[in-house]
């Protein structure tokens, strides 16, 4: 059971006939999928695709996404998850840094059609490309199935990191790994066979393939994915599937919450994280839902703390649990955290340099993010290292006043960050995404000086639409630096 071939095995042993996915018209047992698995096994093998080679696969949230990545696996090659938002270029270049033998595609998804974009572009593809079409269900498949041989030790994925302060980097997880972060989360979460798992982060990352389908595969969860959000149709599927489990970015949230009339009693949990969490949203979820539970986890490490369903909602609300999955958990320099066990990933992919910049000889992962861990080794989260800023001598944290920012009626969103100052090195401009068109100007400024000191109240403040965001949620605020 620690590796994810024999969890796909076990799974069709334990859970048999009970729904194991549902994707609109899709529906498949544990058993089904079992078999649909293993002749997807077979299709690589066939078409030469070896233990330990690399299978990336560009397509969104689909049954089609959760056959194809367990048969590669249950092939005993490598899983490179492709973001599908990547440009042709972008998905070329992991293609060709992983040495990808084959690659699983969408032909068409959000009105782009990436295969084409890659030939057009003349860009390697590899020998086998198996093109998939999010709007056709898939065929069942006939023939032998794979079985390799496959140890905990082997690589099971490279994930890449969001690339928001540079060049993306391939964080390596052995099969053991991968299914250890899995457990710990559904232990935290009390997943069980009766869930239904409605999975909106992308499969991509980390959140939703392994918080995501290897929960399911675990516990028997149904896996329900979806490709995109909507949230009238998102709450829709909670209504006709009774999902009983939602986790997701904080967005999310705000915006089923505010749908007038939606339904959502069958919901149990909702577990959240991947950006800064208003405590007055955490609030609110807490009066929609059972159980909310915060997160934190990067792709170096997937889930490293979370809460517990037995946390009083005030603790729920103001930190993000207490270690899980076997990590240590320390602050270093400037309150950055640290993480070791022994889920901390391999390393990355070609990159020893980074990897010993992001991993030092005691075996500490070096975050970037800022926090600080009360008696009782709870975590709460601060700031990114690199969004810290200094203004007059004093250091500023924007998540604070993001934080502050979330109390006004009116701010659907914010994202503060720090600008350059002749006289005070930095000052703050906040960026607003307004609930309506009331909110002024000095509304936000006379807002902030009621809560906060002066040398953090922001100097400037722009209106937006949105702010821009990498799919797993995280605002880009290097982006808003350079607007």
């Amino acid at each position: 059971m620690d590796t994810i071939p024999a969890a796909v095995a076990d799974a069709a042993r334990r859970f048999g006939a009970a729904e194991a996915l549902v994707d609109g018209p899709v529906r498949m047992s544990w058993r089904e999928l079992h078999e649909q698995v293993r002749a997807v096994a077979g299709v690589f093998a066939a078409g030469g695709v070896r233990p330990g080679d690399r299978v990336a696969v560009c397509a969104p949230n689909s049954h089609h996404w959760v056959l194809t990545a367990l048969g590669a696996l249950c092939a005993g090659a490598t899983l490179v998850p492709v973001n599908t938002r990547f440009t042709a270029a972008e998905t070329a270049d992991l293609l060709d840094r992983t040495h990808a033998a084959a690659l699983v595609v969408a032909d068409e998804f959000l009105g782009r059609d990436r295969l084409a974009e890659l030939r057009a572009g003349g860009y390697r593809v590899p020998d086998l490309v198996l093109p998939v079409s999010p709007a056709t269900p898939w065929r069942p498949l006939d023939g032998p199935g794979a079985d390799v041989a496959v140890s905990p030790e082997d690589v099971s994925d490279v994930l890449f990191t969001s690339g928001t302060t540079g060049r993306s980097k391939g964080a390596m997880s052995a099969h053991r790994q991968a299914l250890g972060v899995a457990r710990a989360w559904a232990a935290l979460g009390e997943v069980t066979a009766e869930d239904r798992y409605l999975v909106i982060n992308p499969f991509f990352h980390s959140f939703g393939y392994k918080a995501g389908i290897l929960v399911c595969l675990l516990t028997g969860a149904t896996i329900v994915p979806r490709a995109t959000f909507d949230a009238a149709a998102a709450a829709r599927l909670v209504r006709d599937e009774r999902i009983t489990v939602l986790p997701g970015p904080p967005t999310i949230y705000r915006s089923l919450l505010d749908l007038p009339g939606a339904d959502l009693s069958s919901l149990r949990l909702a577990v959240t994280g991947a950006a800064v969490v208003p405590v007055v949203l955490v609030e609110r979820m807490q009066e929609a839902f059972g159980t909310v539970l915060t997160a934190y986890g990067l792709t170096e490490a997937v889930v490293a703390t979370m809460c517990s369903p037995s946390d009083d909602a005030r603790t729920v609300a103001h930190t993000c649990g207490r270690p899980t999955a076997g990590f240590e958990l320390r602050t270093g320099d400037r309150d950055e955290i640290l993480l070791r066990g022994p889920n901390v990933m391999l390393g990355y992919l070609d990159d020893p340099a980074a990897t010993a910049a992001a991993v030092d000889e005691d075996g500490w992962l070096h975050t970037g993010d800022v926090g600080r861990v009360d008696d009782r080794g709870y975590l709460t989260i601060t700031d990114r290292l690199g969004d810290m800023y200094i203004s007059g001598g004093f250091n500023v944290y924007p998540a604070e006043v993001e934080q502050a920012l979330a109390r006004l009626p009116g701010v659907a969103e914010s994202a503060v960050v720090g600008m350059p100052d002749e006289r005070l090195g930095e000052v703050g401009r906040a960026f607003v995404v307004r609930r309506g068109t009331e909110l002024s100007t000095e509304d936000v400024l006379a807002h902030c000086r009621r809560l906060l000191a002066n040398y953090k109240v922001p100097r400037a403040v722009e209106f937006t639409d949105e702010l821009p965001r990498n799919p797993s949620g995280k605002v880009l605020k290097r982006l808003l630096r350079e607007r």
